[in-house]
């Protein structure tokens, strides 16, 4: 990612998002050396312009803004930081800086909508990829290699292929959410995201979708 900290002078204003949410919570500004330890420790830190120092948001409150993930803009001055925060976000107590109340009233929730707990599903999964805990199964399946997390994936297909000949309707819930989360796992360890298939999908959704050109061009780049 690059990032053009010296066009404003060593600073670049940090937007943060609640991640589950999508609620703006605060802007804050970082430097080089914050965003580096944002990255490192998953805490978002910032540059105090008025302490001159780097400042770790909830490092005496414990709120702190537990990393997601850092988007720079087309400008590359500009950072979105999507996070999950542990408490109010604002030093007076409130959920933003603007004094407003941290919920999604104004949208559909993972518990109107389930598909949205698949976005909440990656990003515990991307966590799970960078801290690998100790005891955790979908650790022990980034350390077994791609080789053997395709082959869960198959082997959790065909278990849903299975029930949906010869099985009940809840078997065949059960084994194709093995299914997307093994395949969520896969598609992490290559660096993707499950939302990398629903905007595949949307792309073959608009009738201008050419899919004799696009089937040509995959096999071009085979050869």
């Amino acid at each position: 990612m690059n990032i053009d900290f010296e066009k404003c002078g060593g600073l670049v204003p940090a937007i943060i998002q609640d991640a589950q949410t999508k609620t703006v919570l605060m802007l804050g500004y970082m430097n080089q050396e914050a965003y580096e330890k944002t990255l490192a420790t998953k805490k978002v830190t910032f540059w105090s312009r008025s302490r001159n120092c780097l400042w770790t948001k909830g490092e005496t409150s414990g709120n702190y803004l537990n990393l997601i993930d850092i988007k720079v803009d087309c400008d590359q001055d500009t950072l979105l930081v999507r996070a999950i925060p542990d408490g109010p976000t604002c030093h007076t107590g409130t959920d933003t800086c603007w004094g407003e109340e941290n919920k999604a009233s104004d949208m559909a929730t993972k518990d109107d909508n389930p598909l949205l707990f698949l976005s909440e599903l990656q990003d515990f999964i991307n966590r799970r990829h960078e801290e690998m805990p100790e005891g955790s199964y979908t650790t022990s399946l980034f350390k077994d290699g791609v080789n053997r997390m395709a082959q869960k994936l198959g082997e959790e297909a065909l278990e849903a292929v299975i029930e949906a000949c010869n099985g009940r309707n809840d078997k065949l819930i059960y084994e194709a959410s093995d299914m997307i989360y093994h395949l969520i796992v896969l598609l992490t360890s290559k660096g993707l995201r499950i939302e990398d298939i629903a905007s595949e999908l949307q792309k073959r959704h608009d009738p201008n979708w050419d899919k004799k050109r696009r089937t040509a061009k995959a096999k071009g780049e085979m050869k």
